[in-house]
């Protein structure tokens, strides 16, 4: 708890609002998860309690995951602050309205049924551009790299933040199948073929909050740097294997 805690005190400002707001998704996502337990209703498809659920906790730890690591990168404070602050606006915009059209029971992606819910919709289409910019541009400092940082947290976060832009994509990549469905008039198809990746979706977005997270705790630890940098080599390998065999599950479902 301590090491915990320590991340708090020596955290940016900045990096403390995430942390909070980040919180506030994952509380949003549990109260949502006990709507569907009392209210019932499906838990699959393009209406259902899932999503508020899902997206909730989802980008509320993505949120975490991100102001953490990036208070490793080496980044000038304006830079930092700018990046951090459109993700987490984009983060509520994105979990805002997806909770949204769930309370008014329609779907909330790739929904052309109406001026108000096509907004919607392409509200949270361009927020996606928005954070694959925003990411793009945190990824590109892990990968410069700081001289400073020891080789098994720079390896650490480099794999993290290439399992995350496979995550971005591969979630651009639904969006974009099933928005040209939708525009052909085909869409109940769109949505039946939303989520044909959202198995190497989900675990691709989380690489850059366990590998980081893994190289952190083992520098509490007494192993010499060289175990510390294998260890998360070889993390980083495993999870590379599970992508690549949850893309091969996806596709071969599809």
């Amino acid at each position: 708890m301590t090491a915990v805690r320590e991340i708090w005190t020596h955290g940016r400002r900045i990096e403390r609002i995430c942390y909070v707001l980040g919180l506030v998704l994952i509380a949003s996502g549990a109260f949502h998860f006990a709507v569907f337990f009392v209210r019932g209703g499906p838990w699959e498809g393009p209406v259902s309690w899932r999503k508020p659920t899902t997206f909730g906790l989802s980008f509320g730890l993505t949120l975490i995951a991100v102001a953490w690591v990036a208070s490793y990168l080496k980044l000038s404070e304006r830079t930092r602050v700018l990046a951090l602050g459109v993700f987490a606006a984009d983060c509520f915009v994105e979990v805002g309205g997806i909770t949204l059209q769930a309370w008014r029971h329609v779907p909330s992606h790739i929904d052309m049924q109406g001026s108000f819910n096509t907004g919607v919709s392409m509200t949270l289409a361009v927020g996606g551009a928005i954070l694959v910019l925003v990411l793009g541009r945190l990824a590109f400092a892990a990968f410069r790299g700081d001289p400073g940082q020891v080789p098994s947290m720079r390896l650490a976060l480099r794999a993290g933040f290439a399992t995350l832009m496979i995550g971005l994509l591969s979630g651009a990549a639904m969006i974009a199948r099933g928005t040209s469905e939708a525009k052909t008039g085909h869409q109940q198809q769109a949505y039946q073929d939303l989520g044909y990746l959202k198995l190497v979706h989900g675990i691709s977005l989380h690489g850059v909050l366990v590998l980081p997270t893994l190289a952190w705790a083992l520098t509490l630890t007494s192993w010499p740097e060289e175990k510390r940098t294998r260890t998360v080599g070889l993390a980083a390998s495993a999870y590379g294997v599970a992508i690549a065999a949850a893309l091969v599950f996806d596709l071969a479902t599809m």
